[in-house]
């Protein structure tokens, strides 16, 4: 639902382009205690998976395809100020490089898919998490595997026809070719209905992937109560285990060593305070990113995508234009080398965006006064012994 140069006037995108300015700017502010947790590499990732898989453009409907959004999918790995920076990221990088998105609408962009879509996946997905955590809690029962996934699915598939209403809603401010309100709406909603089951799908197979392997870095579940317990072995290792599935990292801690007694446990705490992504891990997900932009690509389906779609059955399709339509990556291919050229274009972009979300995060968490990396809204690790 990339919004081109053209279908808004100058002053729609002028002040949408001024209010995605200042979410970046409160997301900047807002992102520095996330990111304390995280780390800049989780979140470039992030992004650069986000990336990857908007290449892959599912078949919906009539000739129409959809292809994720990401904003519900940012907002369950890395939390909601983050995955704004996140999706900016992304966003950038497609419009200037391959010609994705207009220059000028930018900001709409950003507005619509890093912000509204980040948002509202940010309420439902953390709604339903508290929903469960209540009925959870009063069984005695913590939110599950389950839960959390069906938590961030909700939270993708309400984003995807809210951000379609949105533009709906620009559109009747300045849109370029006058279009009656009623089936616009009536046509974007309908048709991102459909591609929000897809967003829905993608995002939880995602997530439980993550839950499977390695729930700690999934930050939709430990943000609802989901304990993070220290297990004290025979042999003196220390494993952190999460309520929601598994072990989720392990630190040796010696019985004759220096570690132990209050320095051990403090140390375990911020071990489990932030989680660490681990080298295997970070070059586990690097590889199925560059699988998707560089394999799962080729398959992707090129019927227009939703809003393209609509412009084209209302009739405001002419009014596009691209200045960077002739940039050698445009539309995410290189002249000339077919299926190849597909696949280089994924590759850079991915590189390309991994390291505009690296310098971004680092840059954010390099600005992050003494002390911030507290973490004071994080449950705290409990104890056992044995």
């Amino acid at each position: 639902m990339h919004v081109p140069d053209g279908f808004l006037g100058v002053p729609t995108s002028v002040a949408t382009g001024a209010l995605a300015a200042v979410a970046l700017g409160l997301a900047l502010r807002g992102s520095r205690r996330e990111l304390g947790e995280l780390g800049a590499v989780r979140a470039g990732l992030t992004a650069c998976f986000i990336f990857a898989a908007q290449m892959v453009n599912f078949p919906v409907a009539a000739g129409t395809s959809g292809h994720l959004l990401g904003g519900a999918l940012a907002v369950a790995l890395v939390g909601p100020w983050t995955a704004v920076l996140v999706m900016s990221c992304v966003l950038v990088v497609q419009a200037l490089v391959f010609a994705d998105g207009g220059v000028t609408a930018l900001g709409t962009n950003i507005l619509l898919m890093g912000v509204v879509g980040v948002g509202v996946a940010t309420l439902v997905s953390y709604g339903v998490t508290a929903i469960l955590g209540r009925r959870g809690r009063a069984v005695g029962r913590p939110v599950g595997r389950g839960g959390v996934i069906a938590a961030s699915a909700a939270g993708a598939f309400v984003s995807v026809p809210t951000a379609a209403a949105a533009f709906c809603l620009l559109y009747a401010i300045g849109g370029a070719v006058p279009i009656p309100l009623g089936a616009l709406t009536l046509a974007m909603v309908g048709t991102h209905l459909l591609i929000g089951v897809g967003e829905a799908v993608i995002t939880a197979a995602v997530v439980g992937a993550v839950l499977a392997v390695r729930p700690d870095l999934v930050r939709l579940a430990g943000r609802e109560g989901t304990p993070v317990t220290a297990v004290t072995l025979a042999d003196g290792t220390v494993v952190l285990r999460s309520a929601v599935g598994g072990a989720a990292s392990g630190v040796g801690v010696s019985s004759g060593g220096g570690a132990s007694g209050d320095g051990a446990d403090a140390d375990v705490r911020r071990r489990a305070e932030r989680p660490r992504l681990g080298r295997g891990t970070a070059v586990i997900a690097l590889a199925a990113t560059v699988v998707v932009a560089g394999g799962l690509s080729l398959f992707a389906s090129t019927s227009p995508d939703g809003l393209e779609h609509v412009a084209g059955a209302l009739g405001f399709a002419g009014s596009a234009v691209s200045p960077l339509v002739h940039t050698p990556l445009a539309d995410y291919g290189i002249a000339g080398l077919g299926a190849v050229g597909t696949t280089l274009a994924g590759l850079f972009g991915v590189a390309l965006t991994l390291g505009l979300g690296l310098l971004v995060v680092s840059g954010v968490r390099r600005g992050r006064p003494r002390g911030a990396g507290a973490v004071d809204d994080q449950p705290r690790p409990t104890e056992e012994r044995r």
